[in-house]
C-alpha cells in the first residue's frame, strides 16, 4: 500500500514515519510513504504556494499551479484525497473502502484552502474527520493513514487484535484488563481470570454491546449483529 502527502510541511511527517504502527508498516516493506514539498514544483524565485484570494477575504487560498504538477509527476493509479471539512465523514468503513484502493494521495490544505480549480481540475475524493477545523489538512491526513495502514495484512502483528477494535464490526470495544488483579481496591472481574474462554467471549461480547448501547446506540442501526447479540440486546432492554 502507497501513501502519498502533498504538503507545504513536509517535516510534519517526520514523527509518523519514525514511530509506531505506520513506521514499522514501512521497515517491513509493507507500507510505502513518499512526502512532496509543494514548494518543490512552484514557478517564481520565492517557491509561492499561496496568494491573496480575488474579491477579497481574511485569509490566504493556496495557488492550483504546483498542485497540479505535483499530482501530475505522482506515477498513476492513484486515488486522491482532499481533507477538508466540507467532505464525506471519515469512519472504519471508509478506512477499508481505502486500504482498497492501494494508492492513496493527500492534499493537505492550508489557511483558507486550495484555489477551486484543484476541486474542478482533480475531482479529489473529499473527506472529513469530523465537523471541526484544524490548521491545516496534514494532521487529518495522517490520522486517516494510520487507520488505512492498520488495516493493511501483516501491518500490524495480531491481526486478530485489528478484528477486534472498536467499530470494525460496527460495535465499541469491551474493556480490557491486565496485571495486578487488584488495584487500588478494584478488582480485575473474575470471569476473566476463570480461563473459561467460551464464557469470557460472552462476556466481553456482552460488554461491547453495553458501551454501544451506552455511548453510541447510533452503531447499533448499522452493526453486524447475530442473533446471539440480538438476544443480549433484548435482555438490555434494546429489543
Amino acid at each position: 500500500m502507497r501513501f502519498d502527502f502533498v504538503t507545504i510541511f513536509p517535516r510534519m511527517f517526520d514523527p509518523l514515519l519514525a514511530e509506531g504502527v505506520i513506521a514499522r508498516g514501512v521497515k517491513q516493506g509493507l507500507l510505502d510513504i513518499r512526502v512532496h514539498d509543494l514548494r518543490d514544483y512552484t514557478s517564481d524565485k520565492h517557491r509561492s504556494t499561496d496568494d491573496e484570494a480575488y474579491g477579497g477575504g481574511p485569509g490566504m487560498v493556496m495557488l492550483a499551479e504546483p498542485v497540479l504538477r505535483c499530482v501530475e509527476a505522482i506515477s498513476p493509479p492513484l486515488h486522491l484525497v482532499l481533507t477538508t471539512p466540507q467532505g464525506r465523514k471519515f469512519d472504519q468503513a471508509v478506512a477499508l473502502e481505502l486500504r482498497d484502493k492501494q494508492h492513496v494521495v493527500f492534499l493537505c490544505g492550508r489557511y483558507e484552502g486550495f484555489d477551486h480549480r484543484v476541486h474542478e481540475a482533480l475531482q479529489p475524493d473529499e473527506v472529513s474527520i469530523g465537523d471541526f477545523v484544524v490548521s491545516g489538512g496534514e494532521l487529518p491526513a495522517m490520522l486517516m493513514a494510520d487507520a488505512i495502514g492498520r488495516l493493511v495484512a501483516g501491518v500490524v502483528g495480531n491481526a486478530g487484535s485489528v478484528e477486534e477494535d472498536s467499530f470494525f464490526k460496527g460495535l465499541l470495544d469491551y474493556p480490557h484488563y491486565t496485571r495486578p488483579e487488584e488495584l487500588r481496591g478494584q478488582r480485575v472481574p473474575d470471569i476473566l481470570l476463570s480461563g473459561h474462554h467460551e464464557n469470557i467471549r460472552k462476556w466481553r461480547k456482552e460488554q461491547a454491546l453495553r458501551a454501544t448501547l451506552e455511548k453510541r446506540p447510533d452503531l447499533l442501526e448499522t452493526a453486524e449483529l447475530d442473533e446471539e447479540a440480538r438476544e443480549i440486546l433484548r435482555r438490555l432492554g434494546k429489543f
